[in-house]
């Protein structure tokens, strides 16, 4: 098995309003995949509270195997649901490990 976790940080300059907005439509976008991409095994995306951390999100998937893994990444409704924060995207880092 595989865990997918990847940390997301918006754009400073984006009002606090307006990146809420956008973090609760990647998180209703992301956790409306399983049924449209059957090798999620679990997936879930979670939204920073603490103003004072560096990340806005936290994404925590689980794939049989990292082949699984690379399909999902380049699905199509994968695809589009990453879109969403593609242009107010300031960082990305990712772990992909086995348990």
């Amino acid at each position: 098995m595989i865990k997918h976790i990847v940390l997301f940080k918006l754009k400073s300059e984006i009002p606090t309003d307006e990146k809420l907005i956008i973090m609760k439509a990647f998180k209703s976008a992301i956790e409306s995949l399983p049924p449209k991409i059957s090798i999620i095994r679990n997936i879930e995306v979670g939204l920073n509270i603490n103003a004072s951390e560096t990340w806005d999100i936290a994404l925590y998937s689980e794939f049989d195997s990292l082949e699984d893994l690379k399909t999902y990444a380049t699905h199509p409704d994968h695809v589009a649901a990453a879109s969403i924060i593609s242009d107010v995207k300031e960082n990305r880092s990712c772990v992909d490990y086995e348990f």
